[in-house]
């Protein structure tokens, strides 16, 4: 088999989900010949450091790859920091990476896509990220993967090459920015990536992957994913960082391999106004609005 990545996943406070993620990603075909690397944030409160031992519990007895690193921080540094230190470390060693966190469920098959695509596109500049998720779309005859310009960050890959072009500095990206590609980056105003980037200006997130994104978009980079998802983000119960009690995002996971990858490397302007109608349409109607307000705010 060729050199395959390694495995960078991102554990913090919610040792069920850790657990899923780790038995869906030992089900991976490739599982038992990649390199498994698990980061595990430091407690925030006291009231996670029970949590916390009980994920490292889990964390410090996985089998099933060809090797397990654990990393275990004594403080805590936050989602956003572990991610790109993580990520950073292992591109320094590796020159690729393939990243998790705590609470994906994956398809057998999802290795392979991730190391399939890094081995095929390892030269083309212009593709700087490979994503494992996708919106539930509707549309027929979609082709199995595409190039797209937004990064998705529920299960994804990169190389060396790309990954030096990411700008943490939120005001060095919003300063490039003017109002056509403003639009274009929120996929034509349909989705709220420009005001993610607002609110990380304000401190009212501390997103990696919305910078990651702009980093892309600002060099004219493409993402590949595939039409029909991957994994499927099982998060959306209250207990993330950034989670919200609502299935919108919810997929099927593809349960076949993927066997077509695009020779052209250039967005798939068909694939872009499917997604750009899902995005207009997610939230449904008015009524539909109300009942999933009504069941987050019950929830909480």
């Amino acid at each position: 088999m060729q050199n395959l990545a390694p495995i960078a996943l991102f554990v913090y406070n919610r040792p069920q989900h850790t657990a899923r993620t780790l038995k869906f990603l030992q089900q991976n075909e490739l599982a038992a010949d990649s390199r498994l690397y698990i980061f595990s944030d430091g407690a925030k409160t006291s009231q996670d450091e029970q949590k916390v031992a009980e994920v490292r519990e889990i964390i410090h007895n996985v089998d099933g790859f060809k090797s397990v690193k654990v990393i275990d921080r004594k403080v805590n540094a936050g989602l956003a920091n572990s991610v790109i230190a993580g990520v950073s470390q292992l591109i320094k060693d590796y020159g690729q990476v393939i990243v998790f966190e705590d609470d994906l469920v994956s398809s057998p098959h999802t290795l392979t896509y991730f190391n399939d695509a890094l081995n095929r596109y390892r030269t083309a500049e212009k593709v700087m990220h490979i994503g494992a998720y996708m919106y539930p779309l509707k549309a027929e005859n979609l082709p199995e993967t595409f190039f797209y310009r937004a990064a998705t960050s529920w299960g994804w890959a990169t190389w060396a090459r790309a990954w030096e072009n990411f700008e943490p500095n939120i005001d060095k990206l919003i300063g490039q920015f003017d109002q056509q590609k403003k639009s274009a980056f929120a996929i034509d105003n349909t989705m709220n990536f420009w005001k993610q980037m607002q609110e990380f200006k304000k401190g009212k997130n501390n997103s990696w992957a919305i910078r990651w994104y702009a980093s892309i978009f600002l060099k004219g980079g493409l993402t590949l994913n595939p039409s029909q998802s991957l994994v499927n983000n099982i998060g959306h119960d209250g207990t993330g960082v950034h989670s919200g009690m609502n299935d919108i995002y919810n997929v099927i996971i593809n349960p076949k391999p993927i066997t077509f990858f695009p020779d052209v490397i250039e967005e798939n302007l068909g694939v872009y106004q499917t997604i750009k109608l899902f995005l207009a349409n997610r939230k449904g109607n008015l009524w539909d609005r109300i009942k999933r307000f009504l069941k987050e705010k019950l929830n909480k």
